[in-house]
């Protein structure tokens, strides 16, 4: 008996194919996207376990300076050589921009050395085809996905911005050179950067007597770590969950797209299921039929969300290596597996998704009494009482996350205080429409405006649930829209603010004094400020301290967040101290408190300001020049700020300066490059981010507007009555088109709060929590002018499409199609 019946209820697809389109795509897509940000973070992650495939598994130890930007100098290494430690080799890092503006990572290395540093017979497959790399001109190594990426086949030239061609390209199908990077000789690096350091020595495996010798010669500024990149994923943690919360929140709003079409479906079957009823079918058989359906589509979205988000994935990778190379020296394997933990996972959420979404639609439609089924609009004259309910439970969400808000916060709880406020407007969203247009219709004079807002109330049993999905959608993207945009504005002006002088020198302790005054005595130089700058351990981890001197122009270039009165004075004369404000929020330390400082600075430090630091994950402490002096007066690196007149050229300035003390170009900063290069990382960084909200925008707008496609053509009796009634086609589509426009315009109004909402409580809580940085909310009005218009319009086009469409038919023969 299951078979016909199964038959029956499924041959409703027949007749409405475009229901197909919209189950589809609201479970298919949102599964794809959050298998999509699954993928990126697992294989990122996995990049973090295996290492740097290529040469941390054979060399563990690494030699860095320990300030981002200085090299390892060349002497060094060979001290090191002499020493006997000969399980160690050079690595140079440098930054190309090829001339379509895209960049990557094109690491030097010395074959001999390598080869000479590892007995490992797993690189002898690899020994030939570095080994060539050494010969003039030069060729290029990338892995095959990085080439399939740029569009390089093997032999190909790459050309840079500035003109220049590198290579020969040799494409290595290789998995252990699966990641960003491309790897060439020193000597070319040398050629496009000239420089004598190196940005890193690895080292492979060490006795305890090669270790404690290396120790012994390991000069100041340069640090020995082990396993660097096994630091990694505790630091990405913040980035990943933020994109895991964005997969979720896709998903969530495809679920409300896959619950649209099924309650639609059900409601246009429901004199079928009551014909059914009456001819003797129980309502077990009915359940079974429509649960083997919802378990059919769970699988058709599974399969289908799978290979898309397989294929997001590989798309979405390139833009997270690179910001994960910019902010934490990541290198993230470029190639991405399915998983069947993604599958797993994937199934789990979808069934109780599906679950959750559908049962209450299934157990209304088998309940309900066959002769109330009989008639068309059964659940139509229903909803009203329904979306009381939804308002209701709405209620509960709201008293959560009041309850979640008085909590401690941080970056979990921030998490679920904006789920249960997006849960609980979405709930609240179709009760306040029904009153509203129950409302306009009452008080309306004219018996046309009152049948459109009656019958826009009535819509709503369709409509309902898209509209729902749109206006989370688009309040979570006017909210990232927001944040990041604030984001944005903060740390350009930041920038700008830390960043006054024109050019930064980071010399050696030695050469410094000497420089400092060469640039007094230049005509075309207005001040020199002098800072330092050291890490040092404490119980409560890596803590950095730096200097500053007394001039107003260094008062004006360091962010204050909070301060206390004089506490410029303070800071110069007193036992006083400036902290930032990661630091002062990991341990609760507000100005007037009073704290311990690890040797030799000791106790009894009076914090008289906090100071804005972005970007920087360690714990920051500023003091003046002057108690600098007394703690480490001959250690620290040396950094120099110059100011030059207004008349001045900076570009001969660095060309004497580097002809004069013969620095190295990593030691010399512009400004100009600085803030270009800062601001190129953090729109790198977002542009994951913008995307994910723009694809579950897609998403929310395709469903609205499929289900309205579907709802206008389930109606299309009504329409057709209206049109043998006298009303013109341009009428039924004003009437199609603005009811849909008037619902977008109130969804809109809604989400438009709601998402400035939402990015308060991203700075206030998720970003203050996760990377201890707050910032002010700024407001971007021409971004949501285009934003909204954009989907209104898109809605407009919805609404009058398929009333358009019949319009151009005969009014009698869509009468006659409808029964």
């Amino acid at each position: 008996m299951l078979r016909p019946v199964a038959s029956a209820l499924w041959g409703h697809y027949r007749r409405h194919p475009l229901q197909i389109v919209l189950v589809w795509l609201g479970l298919t897509l949102g599964i794809a996207l959050l298998v999509g940000v699954m993928g990126v973070n697992q294989q990122a992650k996995e990049s973090y376990r295996k290492g740097e495939q290529l040469f941390s598994n054979p060399f563990p130890y690494r030699i860095r300076h320990a300030q981002i930007g200085m090299t390892v100098p060349q002497g060094f290494y060979i001290q090191m050589r002499r020493a006997g430690l000969k399980t160690c080799a050079p690595l140079v890092e440098h930054r190309i921009i090829t001339e379509k503006q895209r960049d990557f990572q094109l690491l030097g290395i010395d074959p001999v050395a390598i080869f000479g540093a590892v007995k490992n017979s797993a690189m002898n497959g690899s020994k030939i085809q570095l080994l060539q790399l050494m010969r003039p001109p030069y060729p290029i190594m990338l892995g095959q996905h990085l080439a399939s990426y740029i569009g390089i086949k093997d032999g190909d030239m790459l050309t840079l911005n500035s003109g220049r061609q590198i290579g020969p390209m040799k494409v290595i199908n290789d998995s252990r050179m699966n990641d960003s990077r491309m790897i060439a000789d020193i000597a070319l690096l040398r050629e496009l950067q000239p420089s004598s350091g190196f940005s890193a020595i690895v080292c492979g495996e060490m006795s305890s007597k090669q270790l404690t010798k290396l120790t012994h010669i390991l000069p100041p500024g340069l640090t020995l770590e082990r396993q660097h990149n096994a630091k990694l994923e505790p630091l990405t943690n913040a980035f990943h969950l933020n994109l895991f919360a964005m997969g979720m929140l896709a998903f969530v709003v495809g679920l409300f797209i896959f619950y649209q079409a099924m309650s639609l479906s059900l409601a246009q079957r429901q004199p079928l299921v009551g014909i059914l009823r009456q001819l003797g079918v129980s309502g077990t058989q009915l359940a079974g039929a429509l649960i083997g359906e919802l378990c059919l589509w769970v699988l058709v979205g599974l399969v289908g969300g799978n290979l898309i988000g397989l294929l997001l994935a590989q798309q979405l990778l390139p833009s997270v290596a690179a910001s994960l190379n910019d902010l934490y020296n990541a290198n993230v394997g470029l190639q991405v597996h399915w998983n069947w933990q993604w599958g797993a996972a994937s199934l789990a959420i979808a069934v109780f998704g599906c679950a959750f979404a559908c049962t209450w639609p299934v157990v209304r439609l088998v309940k309900s009494p066959p002769a109330r089924l009989a008639t068309h609009l059964s659940l139509v004259r229903f909803s009203g009482r329904e979306f009381a309910w939804q308002a209701l439970f709405s209620c509960v969400f709201i008293i959560g996350a009041g309850i979640v808000y008085k909590l401690a916060h941080g970056q979990l709880t921030g998490f679920v205080l904006i789920a249960f406020i997006l849960i609980a407007s979405g709930l609240m969203m179709p009760y306040l429409l029904w009153l509203l247009f129950h409302f306009l219709g009452n008080i309306s004079s004219k018996a046309r405006m009152r049948w459109f807002f009656f019958d826009a109330a009535a819509s709503l049993s369709y409509r309902g649930i898209a509209a729902m999905a749109f206006m989370l959608a688009l309040a979570s993207n006017i909210g990232m829209e927001t944040m990041v945009g604030s984001f944005r504005n903060t740390t350009e002006n930041w920038l700008e603010q830390r960043l006054a002088a024109d050019i930064y020198i980071r010399p050696s302790m030695n050469m410094a004094p000497r420089i400092s005054k060469w640039l007094q005595q230049q005509p075309e130089v207005d001040q020199v400020w002098w800072s330092r700058q050291k890490a040092t351990r404490s119980s409560n981890g890596t803590i950095q301290v730096m200097s500053i001197g007394q001039t107003s122009g260094e008062q004006n270039a360091l962010s204050v967040k909070v301060s206390l009165d004089n506490y410029w004075q303070q800071l110069h004369h007193d036992r006083a101290v400036m902290v930032s404000e990661s630091m002062a929020l990991k341990h609760h330390w507000q100005p007037g408190d009073f704290i311990d400082l690890p040797a030799p600075m000791n106790k009894n430090w009076h914090v008289v300001g906090i100071y804005y630091d972005y970007g920087n994950p360690y714990g920051q402490v500023l003091i003046s020049q002057q108690k600098w002096q007394r703690f480490w007066p001959h250690s620290g690196q040396v950094g120099l700020g110059i100011h030059l007149k207004n008349s001045a050229n900076s570009e001969q300035l660095l060309a004497k300066l580097g002809e004069r003390f013969l620095l190295q170009p990593e030691r010399i900063r512009n400004n100009a490059a600085l803030m270009k290069q800062a601001m190129t990382v953090f729109d790198r960084t977002f542009v994951v981010t913008s995307t994910l909200g723009n694809l579950t925008l897609f998403i929310a707008i395709c469903g609205l507007f499929f289900a309205t496609i579907a709802g206008e053509i389930s109606r299309q009796r009504q329409f057709s009555l209206l049109r043998c009634m006298g009303m013109t086609g341009v009428e039924l589509s004003l009437l199609g088109g603005g009811q849909l426009l008037v619902i977008g315009l109130m969804t809109a109004l809604i989400a438009l709060p709601l998402g400035l909402l939402l990015a308060q409580l991203l700075i206030d809580v998720v970003l203050k929590y996760s990377f201890g940085w707050t910032m002010q909310v700024q407001y971007f009005p021409y971004d949501y002018f285009m934003t909204l218009g954009t989907a209104l319009l898109a809605l407009l086009v919805a609404g009058a499409w398929p009333v358009w469409r019949l319009v151009h038919r005969s009014a009698i023969l869509s009468l006659r199609e409808s029964f």
